[in-house]
């Protein structure tokens, strides 16, 4: 049977879906929820069928088509991968990806027009991450940001609005962008595991364009001045224990960034080595910062505050 005729298999376009990168999108829809003040206890059904749409839905979207658009370069950096090895043939990475598109547009329709809204907005910079003409992936400057405002903005602004059926109080809009901002620095990170093929392929992430040690310095400058923001405005808010919680993770992320991502030498030697493992610490206490700041407001505008 030629290639193009068969199927994949159900694991084989799991492995495309990559369930490992939905977490992000799904995190920030809980913090989106958590801040809302609204109860999650008596709103399980909508947030269960939100984290769906987050996470195994436009993400796992966004993974299918950013791996059958990326098919050639993924043949020379990770040739493993479901698509360049075979075993999701012909084009059916393509069609996986339109019909989650489509899923995804059913179930944001359901939870409201904001879901709607955000799903669209999200969608569209999913496949413009991707897909030409756009292709915004080409250079790290803008697919970093598409990639951040759909994994951190919009899921948190999802999370958000379908509970409180509106739009957001200002404050949530606020820790919701300046996450989604600091997440640009995450997205780099993701990068320095592919800097041979994205040179040869002509994708100019910011470790191509700005060398390793620039991309990663920059990259922890990016996460750091976000987050002080942030505790800034929750001391603002009354939210001093808060404040203090954020302040600390922050600090542990810096000393993890100096261990990782400053020693020139080490970078130079093994870039894709300390990127993961700052990836592996760093970020988590960056995300454990969302929840704690999620956590905050909500208790606030829980209050009627």
């Amino acid at each position: 049977m030629p290639t193009s005729a068969r199927r994949p298999s159900l694991s084989a376009s799991l492995e495309l879906l990559k369930p490992i990168t939905w977490f992000p999108p799904m995190w920030a829809f809980m913090c989106g929820a958590v801040s809302s003040g609204v109860p999650l206890l008596e709103n399980l059904w909508v947030v269960g069928l939100g984290i769906i749409l987050a996470g195994p839905l436009v993400c796992a979207m966004s993974q299918a088509i950013n791996d059958w658009h990326d098919r050639h370069v993924d043949a020379i950096n990770e040739p493993h991968r479901p698509i360049p090895s075979g075993r999701v043939p012909g084009r059916w990475g393509l069609y996986i990806a339109l019909l989650w598109s489509l899923l995804s547009l059913l179930v944001a329709a359901y939870l409201g027009t904001m879901a709607f809204a955000a799903t669209l907005l999200g969608l569209f910079l999913a496949w413009a991450y991707s897909a030409p003409p756009l292709r915004l992936k080409l250079n790290g400057w803008t697919g970093n940001a598409a990639c951040a405002i759909c994994y951190e903005g919009l899921a948190w602004f999802t999370g958000a609005a379908i509970l409180i059926g509106a739009l957001p109080d200002w404050r949530i809009l606020a820790l919701a962008g300046l996450y989604s901002f600091g997440a640009h620095g995450i997205m780099t990170l993701n990068d320095f595991k592919s800097i041979a093929g994205d040179k040869k392929m002509g994708v100019r992430t910011l470790p191509v364009q700005l060398g390793p040690h620039r991309a990663a310095r920059l990259a922890s400058i990016v996460m750091a001045l976000p987050q002080i923001v942030v505790i800034g405005l929750l001391w603002n808010w009354g939210l001093t224990w808060h404040a203090i919680i954020v302040a600390g993770l922050l600090a542990a992320q810096i000393l993890l960034m100096i261990n990782y991502l400053m020693d020139r030498v080490e970078l130079l030697l093994q870039p894709r080595r300390n990127a993961a493992m700052y990836n592996a610490t760093g970020t988590t206490l960056y995300v454990l910062g969302m929840l704690t700041s999620a956590i905050g407001i909500g208790s606030i505008l829980g209050a009627g505050g």
